[in-house]
């Protein structure tokens, strides 16, 4: 049925007469009236009784005004929904995101969104790895994916953001034998914790690293809980820099040598995103323009005088 029709019957019973509702339709009468006998032909009844003088409801067109008024009402509110979600007003985003990701750059970047528009809920899900991103962006249960780059998957658009320098972050007796910064031909020899999705989830961190562990020690499902397990001894761990260096405190942080680095951004469908996507992007680039003028990391100073009892490297804590 043509929504305009239902619109020009419920003018015409508004105004009492086609010429009034013509006047204020801005449309000429026998159009108006060759489009309510349209309707009616539609409908396959008569609304309207023409035999006098003035235009009547029939009993049809009576039991057709109250189901026109609602239709029209559920209109206007579906219009004022969409408005509402095309100037982020209202609406929800659904993203995917790495677990590490989830730590930094994501709250940051929501952070900053929610302040522009907070009426837009964003629906953050973690499933686990790389692959898991990909594969919930491609099923289209979330509309971003936050994930490291490049991928293989060719039917997917990217928009990197930066690069994550990865270090190793160790406890400080174990940090004591180690060379700074850590050959990753040492790294074989070094008890690992890792998360079990960077063991069964597909690629770990990054393919050289993936060659040079060896030793595995422990294997969690709970990212916090591997921090936890290195500050108390029980193996090292990678993170990207910013992560080790804010999050997680009293280890040693130290670059790998060669150095490691991921690329990390968007993934998301082909064709046009929603305007919150689009919106959310938009922080993201802010955030990358940003990042692009920090200072690089400084090495720290080696050990004087008055910090030899400290362990070399970073130390948090």
């Amino acid at each position: 049925m043509d929504l305009r029709l239902v619109e020009y019957f419920v003018s015409v019973v508004d105004h009492g007469s086609v010429t009034r509702a013509a006047q204020a339709l801005y449309i000429s009468q026998p159009s108006l009236s060759q489009a309510i006998r349209h309707l009616e032909r539609q409908l396959d009844v008569q609304l309207f009784d023409r035999s006098g003088r003035q235009l009547t409801l029939t009993a049809d067109g009576e039991s057709f005004v109250g189901p026109a008024r609602r239709i029209l009402a559920d209109l206007d509110h579906a219009r004022e929904k969409v408005r509402s979600v095309r100037e982020l007003v209202t609406g929800r985003l659904e993203i995917s995101a790495l677990s590490t990701l989830a730590v930094d750059p994501l709250p940051e970047m929501t952070s900053r969104f929610q302040r522009r528009h907070p009426g837009v809920l964003v629906s953050v899900l973690d499933p686990g790895s790389s692959a898991g991103v990909v594969g919930q962006v491609r099923r289209g249960q979330t509309e971003l994916g936050l994930t490291e780059l490049p991928l293989a998957d060719d039917a997917l658009r990217t928009r990197e953001l930066w690069s994550q320098d990865i270090v190793i972050v160790l406890p400080p007796a174990l940090a004591a034998g180690l060379p700074d910064p850590v050959p990753l031909d040492a790294v074989a020899g070094i008890p690992l914790v890792l998360e079990f999705s960077d063991i069964h989830g597909g690629a770990r961190v990054h393919d050289a690293l993936d060659r040079a562990i060896g030793h595995v020690a422990v294997e969690c499902a709970h990212r916090q809980a591997v921090w936890e397990l290195v500050r108390h001894g029980a193996g090292a761990t990678f993170l990207p820099r910013r992560i080790a260096e804010s999050e997680v405190s009293g280890v040693v942080v130290r670059s790998t040598t060669p150095l490691i680095r991921r690329s990390v951004g968007f993934v998301f469908r082909p064709g046009p995103l929603s305007p919150a996507a689009e919106a959310f992007m938009g922080v993201a680039e802010v955030m990358r323009a940003e990042r692009a003028n920090e200072p690089a990391p400084q090495r720290p100073d080696p050990p004087t005088t008055a910090s030899k009892r400290r362990t070399p490297g970073r130390t948090r804590g």
